[in-house]
């Protein structure tokens, strides 16, 4: 904060591979706060999760220049959810405001985010009501946000991915948590109830290719679910008795059956093949649910650092 009495605002800008949207998205951020955000000081921190192209080469460049924007490169990539919250942790800002580098996240929106942030809220979020997503995966993400609200403890909210404004008191709480795989959204559904939600239409990437895939989806998907429900270990204890009960009253059936037509009552092998296969093909299912539990846990176990920096840039020592 230094002697300023400026209010300070703090953009997180997390980063991977993204050296065609370095510039553009600095020089828009810059100028939004030269123009129409001038009250408040601002500091840009880029934390790049080990990009392979020209992206920490444009930081560099752009930090050298502007003592306000930041840096942490990161030693190796530590994920989608470990990286943006490091940066989060790391904003000196009175406001810390996350948002994506690629102009998915509209930098206008920041203004209305400063607005409700000074009628006193002191968590506002951007949710998605419109966006260039295709059909399908369009419609898997409104199940999965129709399920993970439906299951969980949480009020969680839908269409959320972390673009928002976080007040100084609230990422002081996340300071304090002690979890080495923190889901952002989960702990604004768990420690932000009274926030402000604001709908936005997400818009086209401006350069080159995202890097979420099948697989970042899905872990962001079973990171939610094992944190914030108990569906999983539930649907197996409740499905095992339910399948117990029922394969118990067919094997009573056919042992009466038996004994009262010995001759003439053939059980064949069909009853017993479809028993095994159901019976097999459950048992599949939960074992390798409960393994996203066990996995859940052991990393939390395991207690490993959210990130391991390389280099910082534009941090005082």
């Amino acid at each position: 904060m230094g002697t300023s009495l400026k209010k300070k605002i703090s953009i997180v800008l997390p980063c991977y591979n993204e050296q065609d949207n370095i510039e553009p998205i600095a020089n828009e951020l810059i100028g939004l706060f030269n123009n129409k955000l001038a009250q408040y000081e601002y500091e840009l921190l880029f934390i790049d999760n080990n990009s392979s192209d020209l992206t920490r080469d444009k930081i560099r460049a752009l930090a050298k220049d502007n003592k306000n924007i930041k840096a942490i490169f990161n030693l190796r990539n530590f994920g989608q959810f470990n990286s943006p919250f490091y940066g989060i942790l790391n904003a000196s800002g009175d406001a810390v405001i996350l948002m994506a580098t690629d102009f998915q996240d509209p930098p206008e929106l920041i203004l209305d985010f400063v607005k409700y942030w000074e009628e006193g809220y002191e968590v506002v979020v951007g949710v998605k009501d419109k966006s260039y997503e295709n059909f399908i995966l369009k419609s898997f993400k409104k199940l999965y946000y129709k399920l993970i609200k439906s299951f969980s403890d949480m009020d969680q909210v839908k269409m959320f991915t972390g673009f928002g404004l976080y007040d100084r008191s609230f990422v002081d709480v996340l300071r304090k948590l002690d979890d080495p795989t923190p889901f952002l959204r989960g702990l604004v559904a768990e420690y932000a109830p009274h926030r402000k939600e604001v709908k936005f239409k997400q818009g086209i990437r401006r350069s080159g290719k995202t890097s979420n895939t099948f697989y970042s989806l899905y872990d962001a998907a079973m990171l939610s679910f094992t944190s914030y429900t108990k569906i999983g270990l539930r649907l197996a204890t409740l499905f095992g008795f339910l399948c117990s009960f029922v394969f118990m009253v067919i094997a009573l059936v056919y042992l009466i059956l038996k004994l009262i037509y010995w001759d003439r009552f053939a059980a064949g092998q069909a009853p017993l093949l479809i028993g095994m296969l159901f019976l097999g093909s459950i048992q599949i299912f939960f074992i390798g649910f409960l393994g996203e539990y066990v996995l859940s846990i052991n990393q939390r176990v395991m207690h490993r650092p959210l990130v391991i920096e390389k280099e910082r840039i534009n941090f005082e020592v």
